[in-house]
C-alpha cells in the first residue's frame, strides 16, 4: 500500500508547476539518523499537495554532502525538475545551513551548475523564534522556580501531599508542572502555573520547614511577574506559527505584529502602563516597597527585539515578494520585479478583480486570475503558496515515527518504517481495488 501511494505521488508530481521541500533529521530508537523530506507542490489549477516524499536512512555520517545525496536521490526517484524547485525549508543545524558545505550550499551549487536561480531558503521560523527566546534567561527567577518544583515533585509523598493541600484549598489548579529546558512552550506554562499558585506553594513549603525568601521578596516577584507576562506573549506567537498548511505570508505577518507589540510594550513601560502585562499589572496595584524595575525590563525587551531583528533578517529580505502575494493591490509597482510590473498595473486598475479580492482565500483568488493576462503573477503566487515557513510537519511526523518504531518494535526495517510512516501521514488513499486485483503466487501447502 505504501508503494502504491508513492506511485500516486510520482504521478501527481508530473503536474507540479513548482514545488518546495521541507526537511529535518532525527534519530530513531536504534540511533539510526532518519531524514524526513516533505514536498509541497502546486499544479496549474492551484491545487496544493503536501506529502511525505521520502524517509531516508543515514547509517553513517550526517554531513551536508550526505544529506544532499539523499535529497538528489529522492528527486530522481520522483522525476522532479530542479527548475521547478521554489524553496527549501530546514532547521538551523550546520549540516543543513552551514556555509559552504551544508545542504543549502550544495543545493545552490547544483542550481548554479544547471544555470538556474537558487531557491528561496527558509530557516524554520518556529525554530528561530525559540532561539530568540533564549536571550530571556533570567536565571535568578528560573533557578528558584525549578528548585521549588523539584522539591515538591522529586519525592512521591511530598507530591501527593501537595496535591491534597491544593485540593483542600480548592485551588484552580491541582499541581505544578515540570520544567523542560528544550521546550520553550513548557517554560511559559511552568511560569504561569507557578505564578498562579505562588501563595499556595509558599504556604506548603513552610509546612515542610523549607523557607524560600525570594517567594515573598517584592523585587523577585516583579521579575517573576514580568517574565510570566512576556513568555505568555511569546507562547501566543509560537502557537500562531504552528499548524499544517500555514502560508508564509501569514507567518510573516505574525512575526511583524510581534515586533510591533514589543515596541509598544517598551513605550508603555516607561509610562508605567501595564495594560498588556496582566501579572505585572496585578502586582502594581498593590502598595509595594520596591518600585517596578523599568530599566531592567525595558533592556530585556530591547534585547529581545534586537534578537528578532537579527534572527529574521533573511525573512525581512524577502518581505516585498511576500507582500505582493499577500495583497497585490497595495504593492508599489516601481519597487517590484520587472516581470510583474505591467501585470500589476493591469490588476490594480481592474475594479472587478479588486472587488473579488479576499485576503483569507488567496489560493482561490489567484486560481481565478486569467492565465493569459496574469501569467507571471500566477507563477509568483504559485511559488509563494508552496513556501513552507516551518518544519512543523516534520516534527509531527517524527512523533509518529517514535510511536511506530518504539522499543518493542526496534527491529522494524528502514523500508517497513518508511512505508508505515507514509501510510500514517498521507492524505491520499491506497488503490485497494488495484492491489487486490493483482495476481499473486501462492505456495503449495
Amino acid at each position: 500500500m505504501g508503494h502504491n501511494v508513492h506511485v500516486q505521488l510520482k504521478e501527481k508530481a508530473k503536474h507540479f508547476e513548482c514545488f518546495a521541500l521541507a526537511m529535518d533529521e532525527s534519530n530513531d530508537v536504534q540511533d539510526t539518523a532518519q531524514l524526513l523530506i516533505y514536498i509541497l507542490g502546486v499544479n496549474s489549477s492551484f491545487e496544493v499537495s503536501e506529502e511525505l516524499e521520502a524517509l531516508q536512512s543515514l547509517t553513517d555520517t550526517t554531513t551536508g554532502e550526505d544529506i544532499f545525496c539523499k535529497v538528489r536521490q529522492t528527486m530522481e526517484e520522483l522525476d522532479l525538475d530542479w527548475a521547478k524547485l521554489a524553496s527549501i525549508t530546514t532547521v538551523g543545524a550546520p549540516s543543513m545551513v552551514g556555509a559552504p558545505w551544508g545542504l543549502v550550499g550544495h543545493i545552490k551549487r547544483e542550481m548554479e551548475e544547471r544555470g538556474l536561480a537558487p531557491p528561496l531558503q527558509v530557516h524554520c521560523l518556529i525554530h528561530q523564534q525559540a532561539l530568540c527566546c533564549k536571550v530571556l534567561k533570567w536565571e535568578s527567577v528560573m533557578k528558584v522556580v525549578v528548585s521549588c518544583i523539584n522539591f515538591i515533585r522529586a519525592n512521591g509523598l511530598k507530591h501527593r501531599q501537595f496535591q491534597a493541600f491544593l485540593s483542600e484549598l480548592e485551588s484552580a489548579h491541582g499541581d505544578v508542572l515540570y520544567h523542560a529546558k528544550v521546550r520553550w512552550l513548557n517554560r511559559g506554562r511552568v511560569l504561569k502555573r507557578f505564578y498562579e499558585l505562588l501563595p499556595e506553594i509558599n504556604a506548603f513549603l513552610l509546612t515542610k520547614g523549607k523557607t524560600v525568601p525570594e517567594l515573598i521578596d517584592t523585587e523577585w516577584k516583579w521579575d517573576l511577574d514580568f517574565l510570566t507576562d512576556v513568555t505568555e506573549i511569546l507562547n501566543s506567537l509560537n502557537l500562531q506559527l504552528q499548524g499544517k498548511g500555514t502560508l508564509i505570508s501569514d507567518m510573516c505577518s505574525h512575526i511583524k505584529a510581534f515586533e510591533d507589540k514589543i515596541a509598544l510594550l517598551v513605550g508603555q513601560m516607561q509610562k508605567q502602563d501595564f495594560t498588556h502585562l496582566p501579572a505585572t499589572r496585578s502586582l502594581s496595584a498593590e502598595e509595594t516597597a520596591v518600585s517596578f524595575p523599568t530599566k531592567k525590563c525595558k533592556d530585556a525587551l530591547e534585547t529581545l527585539r534586537a534578537e528578532f531583528s537579527m534572527q529574521f533578517r533573511e525573512l525581512h529580505a524577502h518581505v516585498k515578494e511576500i507582500r505582493i502575494f499577500q495583497n497585490p493591490f497595495v504593492a508599489d509597482i516601481n519597487d517590484t520585479l520587472p516581470s510583474l510590473q505591467f501585470e500589476l498595473a493591469e490588476l490594480q486598475t481592474c475594479d472587478v478583480l479588486k472587488d473579488a479580492f479576499n485576503p483569507n482565500c488567496l489560493i482561490e483568488y489567484y486560481a481565478s486570475l486569467p492565465n493569459e493576462s496574469y501569467s507571471n503573477i500566477r507563477k509568483h503566487a504559485m511559488k509563494m503558496s508552496t513556501v513552507s515557513g516551518s518544519t512543523y510537519i516534520c516534527e509531527q511526523t517524527f512523533s509518529r515515527m517514535k510511536l511506530i518504531k518504539n522499543p518493542t518494535r526496534s527491529r522494524l526495517s528502514d523500508q517497513h518504517l518508511h512505508q508505515s510512516l507514509r501510510l500514517a501521514v498521507t492524505g491520499m488513499e491506497p488503490d485497494i481495488s488495484l492491489l487486490t486485483s493483482q495476481k499473486q503466487a501462492h505456495s503449495s501447502h
